[in-house]
């Protein structure tokens, strides 16, 4: 039955209509309108589908059944976007990573057991690269057993829940590989094929190999062989490196050579104890860091080095065996050890280690020294973006309290020299947060009564104070801070240049002075655009005697007959109208 006014009725049941809108594709409905009236609620829709307020719309006609007291919905309208359909669950790979023993040998994989068997390799000396290629190593790994059980067990456990399967049944599964890896090691060596690079002499061995479809392994076991007699990283870097030396010339067994020596060498490299043994034990972070830097990017540091004394300065010279390395590093055979240590690079700047402890300004000279030679060198080095992000992360040390205290030294500098510092410290943090953490610290030194009371009854000339003055306020604006962060410190210096003129009576006094008018004229110029005092009441006041002089005859006549200083007072007005 329908009512006049076209609403329905339906003896005994209790209907009403409602309106749900979703404002844009894809988004969730939600209810705008309920109402007993069909007509009313289905025309509402219509009208705002028709003026393009909503991306879709849904009427649904919801009956109370009076037995169960719930309502049952029929939709009745449906306008607009049509419904998200919905993805389709995409099914994981349950298999393990690991299935043959080739497997163990890619990059993610030796990366990972050096991860898992990192102590264990750490007291050998070794890598995982020689892991996989010495059966010595293994026969002491395997002799061992709970290195091995741990290893197994800790990368089954989060493969396990990552896959859905049980942590006794990828033990099962890893132990099977791991046994059927060793029995393939100790096998291969008995039956006595591997190349004896002694012997044999490298270049020969990787063009014998170099068909063999397991030529990385079997050139691999002889590259661990070779190195296996070396008793420290530096040794075993040497010995890397003089393979290198006896590679092939060219074709296909020179890339298989430098890329097999290229693996042991990106481990070595990788970790912290051998790169350290390298670059130097004896260097605080700082140093080490720009040892990396320099030994993976030599030619563009040293470029760098040669036209910035700042970069010279916080680069340490390499050992002769990282010299013979950055030379092989310069070339493009050994892309993956650069990028090793780039990333150690990137870690350390990254982690919370100081540069140099206990050299507050030794540090910022550090890290803008380094950040020059990783912005020089990123593309062929590092991406752009990644080495401001790993600055913009130390920029935020270089910002809390307890540094910028220790970099101020407690209150021993002068208020001026505690300013300049602060403005070194803007000027070499990046990140507009930590630029603006800096700035703060620089507003409330100039705001200090300290520096107020420093400049004007220190013992300084009014000129020099207002000079001294003029130049802090001119490296404000070079800062780098947001002209809303470093106006107000200008305004402060400007007005604590001020109170420094009135106080000596400068300018009145210069205006009295017998000296030649013009030159007068140009000493005001001076102040009022700036140069001599900082911008503010002294600059103002400046400017208006430097415009009573431009106005007086005997200032045009001196001009006039001075045709040089003529044009240069041209100069300073053509400067103060632009300032102004």
């Amino acid at each position: 039955m329908v009512s006049p006014k076209g609403e329905s009725r339906v003896p005994g049941r209790q209907v009403h209509y409602e309106l749900f809108i979703r404002r844009t594709p894809g988004g969730g409905w939600t209810l705008d309108m309920a109402t007993e009236n069909r007509a009313a609620v289905i025309s509402t829709a219509e009208d705002l589908m028709a003026e393009g307020k909503v991306a879709a719309v849904r009427v649904t006609k919801e009956t109370l059944d009076p037995e169960t007291r719930e309502f049952q919905s029929v939709t009745i309208l449906n306008l607009g976007a049509a419904e998200p359909v919905k993805k389709k669950k995409v099914v994981e790979n349950l298999d393990p990573l690991c299935v043959s023993p080739q497997d163990l040998y890619t990059v993610h994989a030796r990366e990972r057991i050096g991860r898992l068997l990192e102590g264990w390799l750490e007291r050998k000396g070794a890598t995982a690269f020689e892991l996989l290629h010495r059966p010595d190593l293994v026969e002491e790994l395997e002799a061992s057993g709970t290195d091995l059980q741990h290893a197994i067990q800790k990368v089954a456990i989060p493969e396990a829940q990552a896959r859905g399967l049980t942590v006794h049944e990828l033990i099962r599964t890893f132990t099977s590989l791991v046994e059927r890896t060793i029995d393939r090691l100790l096998k291969d060596f008995r039956k006595g094929g591997m190349p004896d690079l002694d012997k044999e002499g490298f270049a020969r061995a990787a063009e014998r190999v170099s068909g063999d479809p397991e030529r990385a392994y079997l050139l691999g076991a002889g590259v661990a062989a070779s190195i296996a007699p070396a008793r420290s990283w530096s040794e075993k870097i040497s010995r890397l490196l003089d393979l290198a030396d006896a590679a092939p010339i060219t074709g296909p067994p020179r890339g298989l050579a430098l890329q097999t020596i290229e693996q042991p060498l990106a481990e070595i490299l990788g970790s912290k104890t051998g790169l350290d043994h390298i670059i130097g034990l004896e260097l605080d972070l700082g140093g080490q860091m720009a040892a990396m830097t320099r030994l993976a990017a030599c030619d563009t540091v040293d470029a760098l080095m040669r036209i910035e004394p700042s970069v010279a300065k916080i680069m340490p010279p390499l050992s002769e065996a990282a010299t013979r390395l950055a030379k092989w590093l310069a070339a493009e055979d050994f892309e993956s050890v650069r990028l090793a240590i780039a990333r150690r690079v990137v870690r350390d700047l990254n982690g919370p280690r100081r540069l140099r402890p206990g050299d507050a300004a030794g540090e910022i000279a550090v890290m803008r020294g380094l950040a020059m030679a990783l912005t020089a060198a990123a593309g062929s080095l590092l991406q752009a973006d990644e080495v401001q992000a790993a600055f913009t992360q130390r920029s935020r040390m270089l910002v809390t309290s307890d540094f910028v205290e220790a970099y101020l030294g407690g209150g021993d500098q002068t208020a001026r020299d505690e300013a300049e510092s602060l403005m070194w410290l803007v000027e070499n943090v990046i990140g507009g947060a930590n630029k603006r953490q800096a700035g703060r610290y620089l507003a409330a030194g100039i705001a200090a009564l300290r520096f107020e009371k420093e400049f004007r009854y220190g013992p300084d000339t009014a000129a020099v104070k207002l000079q001294k003055l003029a130049a802090l306020q001119r490296a404000v604006a070079r800062g780098g801070l947001a002209p809303e962060d470093y106006q107000p410190i200008q305004v402060k210096i400007g007005d604590v240049g001020g109170m420094v003129e009135a106080d000596a009576r400068l300018i009145p006094t210069l205006a009295r002075t017998p000296a030649p008018p013009g030159q007068k004229l140009m000493l005001m110029l001076k102040l009022a655009i700036g140069e001599t005092a900082p911008n503010g009441p002294a600059a103002d006041r400046a400017r208006q005697e430097a415009m009573r002089l431009v106005r007086q005859e005997d200032t045009r006549a001196d001009l006039a007959a001075n045709p040089e200083r003529m044009t240069q007072v041209r100069d300073l007005i053509q400067q103060l109208g632009q300032a102004a």
